[in-house]
């Protein structure tokens, strides 16, 4: 969603803004700006619909100097995409500056009673309202007007502002990302970290409610009116993961760094998984809950936990968990997985479930996300900065956690590590240069279909819902996931001559999707299988090594790289998929 970052220092605050914006477009954005605490004192706003491109081009063009500025990438969602409605906003007289992130449920309520005062405003958002409130309560000084201003507000936020006579930048934090980072030459304000990451690696996590004063002095941090210490970390991330290095994008960088990421996904701390494991047995219902991907990965976990440790888990999408939420209680154990950490739905779930007692397990790969401090436990997904829109390694590090968990309840911690550890190699040459050219001449058959649809049972069901996904969301042909049982319950209707079908096929359930493959192929379907063993019914193979409950690991890599391959060949971005986001802050 919508991305910030501010920056007090002794540089040239417009080069790092544009430079800091650059490495948040991958959250997604309509229109961006940034607003200039300017030498010659005053604050200068640019911004406009569109790509940063033309921002940048129109900043450099005028030099402007000066060390502190603030900077926006929206997403929008109150307030149609227009030059005026683009971030940051600014107070009547154009010396109060803001950006935003979130939603402000109360806007309405304010800006009528802001314009009964005598305010005017220039955009339809829902932002603005925060420069006027801070405008409205200046005779208590900037910080204290912000302060008055930001609790007035209703909804989720991470709020920066700036006034031209002040040598600062305020901030606040409510249900919304806001990290610091420090750097020998100054202090960043950001959404995420890989907006400063080349600068420093050098990390203060925010809590809810904390409210931010960042001088070139130093930052004082507060919340609930008392000053607190919030501890300053060393993240592991170097900016070379950041980067694309050789790769012309990210998608196909972090689907070929897997081998890795699996292998860090192993490494936990067994105490903790051995906590984790108790809680899971003395539960009264296990819920994992999740959103789009990580929802795939809850709902293979529900199938890794029946068939590995005997027990059963319900799986929810989180935006429906409220409806689960009457019959939780201080005995129910709720798994939240989002890759961000930030995603509103499953923090929203998270605080349902806390709400009647039960205990939450955060799995995520963000370290300081929102996630990271609701939870009971929390177990991390170690792969790295994932700068795609699309999950793909992260994806995989779910599902790996998920049978790591399964083996450990079954009490196998030990043998569950050696087998996912043997797949290294395995996952290493999907991601090769072979298997990529194999399936690029498959994305040559595809690229112009309108359909395609996907077959599996049992764990590959799972596989061919996450790997619809993909396709869909990349290379924006409609592709649908059913389980090869329910074949005859409608979906055969959709199969004409030469309509696509991916079948996955494992050992377990060879003789029975096979069949199913065969009511779509004498119906004049194009059969695609992903297994082991060459088929008669196979029109093109896509060949993968068995891995039994390991399936979902191997099976979807070379549907990402397809996925991938597609969207090339149909000359769209696969980093940005149209009208998504990398992180869903808003309900």
């Amino acid at each position: 969603m919508c991305g910030i970052i501010g920056y007090v220092g002794n540089r040239k605050a417009s080069t790092i803004l544009l430079k800091g914006l650059k490495n948040l477009e991958y959250r997604g954005y309509d229109s961006a700006g940034i607003a200039i605490k300017h030498t010659a004192g005053h604050t200068q706003v640019k911004k406009s619909a569109g790509k940063l491109e033309e921002i940048g081009q129109s900043f450099n063009s005028e030099s402007i100097e000066g060390n502190i500025g603030i900077a926006h990438t929206r997403w929008a969602t109150h307030g149609a995409v227009t030059d005026e409605n683009a971030h940051p906003h600014t107070d009547c007289e154009g010396k109060i500056a803001i950006v935003h992130n979130g939603i402000i449920d109360n806007y309405k309520e304010l800006k009528g009673r802001l314009i009964s005062k005598g305010h005017s405003f220039t955009s339809d958002t829902d932002s603005e309202v925060i420069a006027h409130l801070i405008e409205e309560n200046l005779g208590y000084g900037f910080e204290d007007a912000c302060m008055k201003a930001f609790s007035s507000l209703e909804g989720s936020y991470a709020i920066l502002a700036l006034k031209e006579d002040e040598d600062k930048i305020v901030g606040v934090r409510k249900d919304s990302p806001l990290v610091l980072g420090v750097a020998e030459h100054g202090i960043f304000l950001a959404s995420d970290i890989p907006s400063f990451l080349e600068w420093t690696n050098k990390v203060m996590y925010l809590s809810n409610y904390d409210f931010i004063i960042a001088e070139k002095g130093g930052i004082k941090v507060y919340n609930e009116g008392k000053e607190v210490l919030r501890q300053i970390d060393t993240i592991g991330w170097n900016i070379e993961e950041a980067k694309k290095g050789e790769f012309k994008h990210f998608m196909m960088k972090e689907m070929s760094e897997q081998a890795e990421t699996v292998m860090r996904a192993l490494l936990q701390d067994e105490n903790i998984v051995r906590d984790i494991v108790d809680e899971i047995n003395n539960a009264l219902g296990v819920f994992f809950v999740g959103c789009g991907s990580s929802y795939h990965a809850c709902l293979a976990g529900s199938y890794l936990f029946s068939r590995i440790a005997k027990v059963h888990v319900n799986s929810v999408l989180a935006s429906e968990f409220e409806n689960y939420e009457h019959f939780l209680t201080d005995r129910t154990l709720a798994f939240a997985v989002s890759q961000s950490g930030e995603t509103a739905d499953v923090l929203f779930a998270v605080r349902g479930a806390k709400s009647k007692g039960s205990k939450v397990v955060g799995i995520t790969n963000v370290l300081g996300s929102s996630l990271t401090m609701e939870g009971h436990a929390l177990i991390m997904m170690n792969s790295g900065p994932e700068i795609c829109v699309l999950s793909t390694k992260t994806y995989t590090s779910q599902v790996v956690l998920m049978t790591m968990l399964a083996y450990a309840v079954a009490g196998k911690y030990e043998e569950g590590l050696k087998k996912i550890g043997s797949l290294y190699l395995d996952i290493y040459n999907l991601t090769s240069r072979t298997m990529r050219d194999s399936l690029a001449k498959l994305a040559e058959i595809l690229r112009d279909k309108w359909d395609i649809y996907l077959i599996g049972r049992g764990l590959q069901y799972t596989t061919a819902l996450e790997a619809a996904l993909k396709i869909k969301e990349v290379s924006y042909i409609h592709a649908e996931a059913f389980a090869g049982g329910e074949l005859k319950h409608g979906p055969l209707a959709l199969i004409e001559d030469g309509t696509p079908c991916i079948v996955f096929v494992s050992a377990e359930n060879k003789s029975k999707i096979l069949s199913n493959a065969e009511e779509v192929k004498s119906r004049g379907g194009y059969i695609i299988g992903v297994s082991s063993e060459q088929d008669d019914l196979f029109d093109f193979w896509i060949k993968v090594p068995e891995a039994e409950e390991l399936n979902p690991i191997i099976q979807i890599i070379p549907m990402q790289v397809l996925a991938y391959e597609l969207a090339v060949l149909r000359g769209l971005d696969p980093d940005k998929p149209r009208n998504l986001a990398k992180s869903v802050t808003v309900i």
